[in-house]
């Protein structure tokens, strides 16, 4: 089945088709489609037979199993501002996750690891999600932390919008944080207050644009490898 066109896109003649297939322009996809006019799957060809779950909305019940009802308890009894702190306790596929107001992450993640129940000492990852017409503050930033005196794992998780895409840096708590949140900066455009050194760590510093937006356009210049010419992604033709 082939995807609608997207009538605002623009129509171009693609080179480089030397099969029988169809050399269309690749349409604009809306949110929540895949690559190549595929939809409602996980991945982007169609044969993997794999179906996008849509996020968890309502509160998981408790108990919520294994060691995450200490973690969420002890943060509970630690934290004071708990209540207004937590926007909302996901429990997916043995995984705890926490959506925290963005204000507050600095002081969650220095809770986190500094209580004695809790000793998550370790952020193993900083990374930006773009939920793009999912979500109006479509930016989130994942944290995840790792506890290595319990051995145990837990999800931070803030969300803001791209007209206001302000986080508190967590670097003063987890130095670790620093060069994944230049990248989360860098490729999201998140920016992270107090930051000791907020400068883009993949692109060139002149580059306009976070290229790992959803919205961030395909374009390119053409590569040449070996004598062959790879035309930028927007103009090349779709796949069969």
């Amino acid at each position: 089945m082939t995807a609608p066109q997207n009538p605002s896109s623009t129509a171009a003649t693609p080179a480089g088709a030397t099969t029988t297939a169809p050399a269309d322009y690749p349409p604009s996809t809306r949110a929540g489609q895949g690559l190549f006019g595929v939809a409602g799957t996980g991945d982007t060809s169609g044969f993997g037979g794999l179906v996008r779950q849509r996020p968890l909305t309502d509160v998981p019940p408790r108990p919520f199993g294994g060691y995450l009802d200490e973690v969420h308890d002890a943060l509970q009894e630690a934290y004071p501002q708990f209540g207004d702190a937590v926007e909302k306790v996901v429990v997916h596929r043995g995984e705890l996750t926490l959506h925290i107001v963005p204000e507050r992450i600095a002081e969650v993640c220095r809770v986190m690891r500094d209580d004695p129940a809790l000793r998550f000492e370790l952020c193993s990852s900083v990374n930006g999600v773009d939920y793009l017409g999912q979500d109006e503050r479509r930016l989130h930033v994942a944290y995840q932390l790792t506890s290595m005196t319990f051995r145990r794992r837990v999800r931070l998780e803030v969300a803001v919008s791209p007209a206001a895409p302000q986080v508190p840096s967590v670097t003063g708590v987890y130095p670790t944080a620093d060069w994944q949140e230049r990248e989360t900066y860098d490729m999201f455009g998140v920016i992270f207050v107090g930051h000791p050194n907020l400068t883009r760590i993949m692109m060139p510093d002149d580059w306009e644009g976070h290229p790992q937006r959803k919205d961030y356009p395909l374009g390119g210049v053409p590569v040449e490898y070996k004598g062959a010419e790879i035309p930028p992604p927007d103009s090349r033709r779709t796949y069969q």
